[in-house]
């Protein structure tokens, strides 16, 4: 019994959205257990912006986990939000980190903070910018969830 055409496109597009779920899910994986290795193995205390970035990060590694084992392909619904806050909030972080803007708070004054050098990864890359591109990496795989353009 062979398959029509109609039924292998629909085969076909469920295939490429389930990759498209465990990329996504796997880029939130990472980034919490990056950030709860710096927080409780390298003991470095995360300042207010990361506290926020972690706020929309962590529920992001199990909602994905969660829609990725049952192939929940209208999860951009309830993570896309999620992990538009938390892009927002890195975005922010990074320019006040980059001094592209002016420091109308200061996030990482008194207290923990995340703009020493010791909180560089592999050597010369800032953890801010490094959780703008894991929100913006898991905005874009939502949005081609989302649109079906998941050839």
């Amino acid at each position: 019994m062979t398959k029509t055409k109609n039924e292998q496109n629909k085969t076909c597009v469920k295939e490429q959205a389930g990759r498209l779920l465990l990329a996504a899910w796997m880029i939130a994986l990472i980034s919490t257990l990056g950030a709860l290795f710096i927080g409780e193995v390298m003991g470095q205390m995360p300042c207010l912006l990361c506290w926020y970035q972690r706020i929309a990060m962590f529920p992001l590694a199990v909602i994905l986990m969660v829609a990725s084992y049952n192939m929940e392909t209208g999860v951009w619904r309830y993570a896309l939000p999620l992990a538009v806050i938390g892009g927002v909030i890195a975005a922010y972080h990074s320019l006040l980190y980059l001094d592209i803007i002016p420091k109308a708070i200061e996030p990482c004054g008194s207290g923990p903070s995340c703009s020493g050098a010791n909180m560089m990864i592999l050597g010369n890359i800032p953890i801010p910018l490094l959780s703008l591109g894991a929100f913006g990496v898991i905005i874009v795989l939502l949005l081609l969830l989302r649109k079906g353009n998941v050839t």
